[in-house]
């Protein structure tokens, strides 16, 4: 995602996103603070914290307020729902789609936590919490990384990795 200028009448919110696994154990994994303009979709923040742990922006995603047991969540806004496939079939609530809505209508207070979770199949697991808020920096391009701490595991494994484990977000 190519980063755009703000013009400074805009407000910056501002996230830790922590690369987590099926528990959203979160003490010692890696994790990410991001500055994303309050005007930007779901969609696009999702780009930007994918982007901000190096995977490739190529699975079904979503946002769920149950941090541990995403099927039971009672909000939620997923990518499904902007491109609907028959061949998915969850059973569940409907949920809104992330292409329309905005970071500021889901996180309206500092604090809320989502799980952001990324590929139904290798289940990448992301807390997101919103914390804070503060006016955009005329010229500064956003999205950005504002602090970056720990390796992130690899979307698709070790390029030398032949143990024939296709799934390293399992077994924590």
């Amino acid at each position: 995602m190519a980063a755009r200028a703000e013009k400074g009448n805009n407000r910056i919110f501002t996230f830790k996103v922590i690369q987590s696994n099926y528990s959203c154990m979160v003490r010692g994994f890696p994790y990410r603070v991001l500055a994303i303009p309050e005007g930007f979709t779901l969609y696009q923040f999702a780009e930007a914290i994918i982007e901000s742990f190096n995977f490739d922006f190529d699975h079904m995603f979503g946002f769920y307020n149950n941090l541990t047991r995403y099927q039971q969540s009672t909000e939620g806004y997923e990518l499904f729902a902007d491109d609907p496939d028959p061949r998915y079939n969850f059973d569940g609530p409907d949920f809104p789609g992330v292409k329309k809505t905005k970071v500021n209508a889901v996180f309206t207070a500092i604090g809320k936590k989502m799980l952001f979770l990324f590929d139904y199949g290798d289940q990448w697991y992301f807390r997101v919490e919103h914390i804070g808020i503060e006016p955009a920096k005329r010229g500064k391009p956003y999205p950005d990384c504002v602090k970056s701490v720990g390796k992130a595991r690899p979307q698709y494994g070790e390029p030398d990795d032949d143990s024939g484990e296709d799934d390293p977000n399992k077994g924590e």
